[in-house]
């Protein structure tokens, strides 16, 4: 089993490296591909030091068997035909194929076996916002049909790759030190703030990441739920978190949600109001699963629920996700060799 990087040197490349080492993937050789800046770099894997490869239109992926890729839309759709063409399977992180009909949008979690159907050898990584919440409402929808979603989320500067999260600190430094702040990464300032904008806005007024969240549900849960979405920066510096309003077509008692989130895989229930206990992103920054608490009954809606959940973007949002969609093809058997 040979295995591949693309996208190495930055935030989700790096996780990459760390989950592959942490969860001893069955693999016998790591190859590391990255953009002209990028190449030469090294970097130590499992007590092996790997040199970055450039990233090239050659026959570098006729050996590899799976390919993790995290470098961008742009370069993910001119390389797919490079990466894919000798049988690799791409698990590609950005947004450039994920709605596209022939290509599967998987989160293990949900919908695994649409992994297996992939006309171009490209399988889909979903919006980091969208693979947290569907891996909540999953074991909700097996309780009773979910109609509607309603989501504001709170996103961290990891969401925006290492660049961001250094700016988001150095942003802190430059305003205790009484310098100008940076502002390169972020539309506006981000210390001390919150941001109600993530990617650009589209003509109905949402941005595109919100628009994500609405298609990507469906697509994953294989349903006709609609879901409305306000999607806002905030200044923590790692992992998201989401409050999520869900309409089922019955009711759904509190303890039948917690029990079925606290018995589902990829979740762990944190709900301990009376004690202060719930998710917060800086004890969920680090961990796989997505912490859920909060769980109570929507007070305008008989058939609603509302919770609270929290989950490392670059870990289950990004990285892990993908391993996991990986992991998933090597236990069924369905990679090349």
């Amino acid at each position: 089993m040979k295995v591949a990087i693309v996208g190495a040197s930055g935030a989700v490349g790096q996780e990459f490296l760390r989950l592959l080492a942490e969860r001893n993937f069955p693999m016998d050789e790591l190859v590391l591909f990255g953009s002209e800046r990028s190449a030469g770099r090294k970097y130590s894997f499992k007590g092996e030091e790997l040199e970055v490869k450039l990233l090239q239109h050659n026959d570098d992926f006729k050996d590899i068997d799976i390919a993790f890729v995290s470098a961008g839309g742009s370069t993910s759709k001119e390389f797919a035909e490079t990466i894919t063409r000798h049988g690799c399977v791409m698990i590609d992180n950005s947004s450039a194929f994920r709605m596209d009909e022939d290509v599967p949008l998987v989160v293990p979690e949900c919908n695994a076996t649409d992994a297996l159907v992939r006309p171009r050898g490209i399988i889909a990584n979903p919006n980091c916002t969208t693979i947290m919440m569907v891996v909540v409402l999953q074991p909700l929808e097996a309780l009773s049909h979910i109609k509607r979603i309603r989501v504001s989320s709170y996103q961290s500067a990891s969401g925006a790759g290492a660049a961001a999260m250094a700016e988001l600190q150095e942003q802190y430094r430059q305003l205790v030190q009484g310098e100008p702040v940076t502002v390169q990464k972020f539309p506006h300032q981000l210390a001390y703030n919150v941001i109600p904008q993530i990617d650009v806005f589209t003509e109905n007024g949402y941005t595109k990441e919100e628009m994500k969240m609405f298609n990507e549900t469906r697509k994953i849960m294989h349903t006709d739920a609609k879901c409305s979405a306000t999607c806002v920066r905030v200044s923590s510096l790692r992992s998201h978190s989401e409050s999520v309003w869900i309409e089922t077509e019955e009711p759904v008692s509190i303890e039948a949600a917690r029990e079925a989130i606290a018995n589902a895989p990829g979740c762990t229930l944190m709900d301990d109001p009376s004690r202060l206990v719930y998710p917060m992103p800086l004890e969920t920054g680090g961990k796989d699963d997505v912490f859920v608490g909060r769980i109570r009954k929507d007070l305008s809606d008989p058939n609603g629920l509302t919770l609270w959940l929290s989950g490392d973007q670059i870990r289950k949002g990004a990285a892990l996700n993908a391993v996991q969609i990986a992991e998933y093809l090597i236990r069924v058997g369905d990679v090349k060799r």
